[in-house]
């Protein structure tokens, strides 16, 4: 007797029968969801170009993901979306979390290969509406540098609004500087502090200078900032940005965004957001790592908690704005730059701030300089 061209008479081949019947399946399987993934981005692409009513024409959001854009990373596997079972499978149906913010959990995802991702499931119980969701996409689909974190892909799939963004093991900024696990990990030294800040003001030069259209952060903050190693670190957390330059229009209080301690002050009156928002922001975080301290002290801002210090024309008292864990290991030249900067960053008036590429210059500056006395 035979059976698909093999005899029962010879039981020895028979298991090929079974693995040939896996094949098939598998190969069905695999047709099946690669025309899934298809219709996902042909959807998302017609709803970018405005081809049918969904939450991006809703959102009134300049969306620009194009279908051949769309397409062509979906092919290449450079962003691609997912279902949502691969995603729950990835990240072991989200299980291990490494992060959270206000309106989002972030899960550890294995993608294979010794690779592994953050899957961000954003919310709407927690104030993560789909405008936000996509208003995000949107921005991380546009944006590609050494000092912000990438999107790999996304999924919107039964209700579920997840990115999967690049994983950065050592966490942020704020948990090396201010949970016991963090500080368990050692001090981070005056020459990661500068390191860490210069990269951080290079990503925001390329937010406002270098992406098409600009784009503003509104939310910088240490636990934004994610560390590579102590010396390097990438910006996250883009659910907040502004696309442009345009004057925004005033906004009442219940709708202003940001961080308490990081807040733009002009913002806080006005309601008016521009690329000088982040310069504060930045002059904050430049205090935080000059300081050791959080952004709040109490109900006190660190801006105005440091400034009788900060603002007084003997440097030689800038030197009691030191963190004490760096034991007076610090060079001067270079934190009467970084304290220069931070005022100059946090005047009230928003127009008499530093743009953002002339404080990467003057941190660089002093940077070089102290490579050369190295040298010498």
């Amino acid at each position: 007797m035979w059976l698909l061209g093999f005899s029962t008479t010879n039981p020895g081949k028979l298991w090929v029968i079974p693995a040939i019947i896996m094949v098939i399946f598998f190969t069905v399987m695999l047709r099946k969801f690669a025309v899934y993934l298809e219709a996902q981005a042909r959807a998302v692409a017609v709803a970018s170009n405005g081809e049918t009513q969904t939450d991006l024409e809703k959102g009134g959001q300049d969306h620009i993901i194009s279908r051949t854009k769309c397409s062509m990373w979906c092919t290449e596997g450079v962003i691609r979306t997912y279902a949502l079972e691969e995603l729950k499978m990835a990240t072991r149906d989200f299980r291990i979390q490494i992060g959270f913010g206000a309106t989002s959990f972030v899960y550890l995802a294995e993608l294979g290969d010794g690779r592994f991702g953050a899957v961000k499931r954003v919310m709407e119980e927690k104030g993560g509406s789909r405008k936000i969701f996509l208003d995000e996409v949107s921005v991380l689909l546009r944006i590609s540098h050494p000092n912000l974190v990438g999107l790999l892909g996304f999924c919107l799939d039964k209700g579920e609004q997840l990115l999967l963004l690049e994983y950065i093991p050592n966490k942020s900024l704020f948990d090396r500087m201010h949970t016991y696990y963090g500080q368990s990990q050692g001090t981070l030294s005056w020459s990661n502090r500068l390191s860490i800040a210069l990269d951080i003001a290079r990503a925001l030069e390329y937010l406002h200078l270098i992406a098409d259209p600009p784009i503003i952060h509104r939310d910088v903050k240490s636990s934004n900032i994610l560390l590579i190693d102590n010396n390097h670190a990438k910006l996250a957390d883009f659910g907040l940005c502004k696309l442009g330059y345009e004057t925004f229009a005033p906004q009442t209080p219940t709708t202003i965004k940001g961080s308490f301690g990081y807040a733009d002050t002009n913002y806080l009156k006005t309601g008016i957001v521009s690329p000088k928002s982040d310069v504060y922001s930045f002059g904050v975080l430049l205090l935080e790592l000059i300081t050791g301290l959080k952004s709040t002290q109490g109900s006190v801002t660190l801006a105005e908690w440091t400034e009788d210090c900060r603002k007084n024309d003997d440097s030689g008292v800038w030197g009691q704005l030191l963190d004490p864990k760096l034991k007076g290991e610090v060079d001067l030249e270079q934190l009467k730059v970084l304290v220069d900067i931070a005022n100059s960053a946090l005047v009230e008036n928003c127009e008499g701030r530093p743009d953002i590429s002339s404080i990467v210059d003057r941190i660089s500056s002093c940077m070089e300089l102290q490579s050369h006395d190295e040298l010498g």
